[in-house]
């Protein structure tokens, strides 16, 4: 336990040291090439690693947080990083499952990975029963670098809200605590396995069979190993393939959505990362939902407001977009609904007089100052949104992303199949 503890505080100290010397690279840099400050911020994260990854991700997906030129930059915030040595890999699998042959739980194990994030490396196998399987296996030190950078970022936090004012650091201990939340089940992998599991059983009590997730092979994942099920397809937005395999790949986006949206109501938590990577279309048609790393937690009741405040705003009736979004959010003060609604009228009154669609199929980056506009309004009247809002609403721009792809020439929000506003109802959905 000594040694650990002490192995550790050098892992902390060794930490520190390499994040001053990126730190100082990115000052050398800002001094003699003169890029952006996100850009140059984005640069440095990267080099960062995974912590840093995790809060550029962050940036990009919480308009009501930082500037429109951070989040536009944070979009492209890469999670990849050089592969580990299988060598690692075979030691990690010997460290978890001590006291057990490998060769009497996998008859094979790829030694080239499928996939290299910040937090885990991912390979395929075959167990000795015969299945085919996936193996995340997370990286060294992931925890120790996890809690390290977050006191890091604290103090550097601090002097970038007074370096640059623009970036709203204004909730910083909150930020901090949602990031440290967040990453920390990430690393957790007998948590996302709870998710996966969650997020089968509500298929199966919905006999919903358009869709599917990997099994999880409890008996042989840990904290820091997970081994699931492999599914064979493509992600949804290999359009050349997906025409292929689906004539009509507006349905297989429709599909996808309604089982999404069905899970907001009856899962404990929601798929917050649906990205192109996380989102794929099998072999035999099915919608594959894989990775439940991130996921986001929100009340039935917010929700049926969220959807409620969709379908107020297509109806132009400012009224219920001003009831329901008080229903959306947090208030400890009385809101004079009349003078909220005008304020709403006056946001979105120039876009839903010529077309209310035309706000829904806007760009990601229209949607992110759409937001970061009716989180301002909600601040002037005291309104708070709950910290999982901006990951539903991140989920709803990966939407817009797929449909550009799937669906180019159809308005799938107002297509008769999306059953959004039907959700408490997941037989319904279940029908399309």
């Amino acid at each position: 336990m000594k040694n650990n503890i002490w192995l550790d505080g050098l892992r902390s100290v060794a930490r520190v040291g390499e994040t001053a010397v990126i730190a100082a690279k990115a000052g050398i840099k800002y001094a003699t090439e003169k890029p952006s400050n996100a850009k140059l911020m984005r640069e440095t994260f990267e080099s960062l690693g995974s912590t840093y990854i995790k809060l550029g991700q962050f940036i990009a997906s919480t308009p009501s947080l930082f500037p429109r030129e951070y989040v536009e930059e944070f979009q492209g915030c890469l999670d990849q990083t050089p592969s580990l040595p299988f060598s690692y890999v075979q030691g990690v699998l010997a460290s978890e499952f001590a006291g057990r042959n490998l060769d009497e739980i996998f008859t094979s194990i790829d030694e080239k990975p499928l996939a290299s994030a910040s937090i885990a490396q991912v390979h395929a196998a075959r167990l000795v029963t015969g299945e085919d399987v996936v193996i995340k296996v997370q990286k060294p030190g992931v925890e120790t670098i996890l809690y390290t950078d977050l006191n890091v970022l604290h103090w550097a936090a601090k002097i970038l809200e007074k370096a640059v004012p623009k970036v709203k650091f204004a909730s910083l201990a909150d930020i901090v605590d949602e990031i440290k939340t967040r990453m920390v089940r990430e690393v957790d992998f007998i948590e996302e396995a709870q998710n996966l599991d969650d997020f089968v059983d509500y298929l199966n009590v919905t006999q919903n069979t358009k869709a599917t997730a990997p099994r999880v092979y409890h008996q042989y994942s840990t904290r820091r190993i997970l081994t699931m099920q492999r599914l064979y397809g493509v992600p949804l937005t290999d359009f050349d393939v997906v025409k292929k395999v689906s004539k009509d790949p507006s349905q297989v986006l429709i599909t996808a959505m309604n089982t999404w949206f069905g899970s907001l109501m009856m899962c404990k938590s929601f798929h917050a990362d649906l990205h192109a990577g996380n989102l794929m279309l099998l072999e035999d048609g099915r919608v594959g939902f894989i990775d439940f790393g991130i996921v986001g937690q929100l009340n039935p009741e917010v929700w049926t407001a969220c959807i409620a405040f969709m379908d107020a705003l297509q109806r132009t009736d400012y009224q219920a977009m001003a009831k329901n979004m008080l229903n959306m959010g947090m208030t400890d003060h009385k809101v004079d609904t009349q003078v909220l609604a005008a304020d709403l009228e006056r946001l979105f009154g120039g876009v839903l007089l010529s077309d209310p669609q035309e706000l829904l199929s806007s760009n990601p980056a229209d949607l992110n100052d759409i937001m970061m506009d009716m989180v301002a309004v909600g601040e002037r009247h005291g309104i708070r949104f709950p910290r999982d809002f901006a990951l539903l609403f991140k989920q709803m721009l990966y939407f817009d992303r797929f449909m550009r792809i799937l669906a180019p020439y159809t308005d799938i929000y107002a297509d008769q199949r999306l059953q959004m506003v039907q959700t408490l109802d997941p037989n319904v959905l279940l029908k399309n």
